[in-house]
């Protein structure tokens, strides 16, 4: 049997820039893309975090180095420029390594400069909420 499970996640990024007429993607500096292991091409999910709306697309890789975030084609009606978004790529793996099976995440600051990397316990170890009272202190800061 495979599971679905979360394999990488960019938590808060600002979108950077929204063009309606350009290909449907979402670009993204390669920077936060390997911070949390995308690759480019990769199917992702993108949720806004004020609307709550969210769509499938694929990552297209921007210019390294200058946080972009940008919605593209359709994309663009999920959100506008300054708007946060998460961004999530998930990966189906075999239940036998689940156990073990840790997704790379990283919150961003309104900059999309990485503020920290969040350590999901293993599945095998995450019956127990990863933060106390459910909220990082990272998220007072944002």
């Amino acid at each position: 049997m495979q599971l679905k499970v979360l394999r990488s996640k960019l938590h808060l990024a600002t979108v950077t820039r929204s063009d309606l007429y350009y290909h449907g993607s979402l670009t993204i500096d390669p920077d936060l893309m390997d911070a949390v292991g995308l690759l480019p091409y990769e199917a992702i999910l993108v949720s806004n975090v004020a609307t709550g709306d969210r769509a499938e697309t694929y990552v297209l890789p921007g210019t390294r180095g200058s946080g972009s975030i940008e919605l593209n084609g359709a994309m663009a009606r999920l959100g506008a420029v300054g708007d946060r978004v998460i961004v999530m790529a998930f990966a189906q793996i075999e239940a036998a390594e689940a156990d073990a099976h840790q997704p790379r995440v990283v919150a961003l600051d309104s900059k999309n400069r990485v503020v920290e990397r969040i350590d999901y316990p293993p599945l095998g170890e995450a019956a127990e909420a990863p933060f106390p009272n459910g909220r990082p202190a990272w998220a007072e800061t944002i």
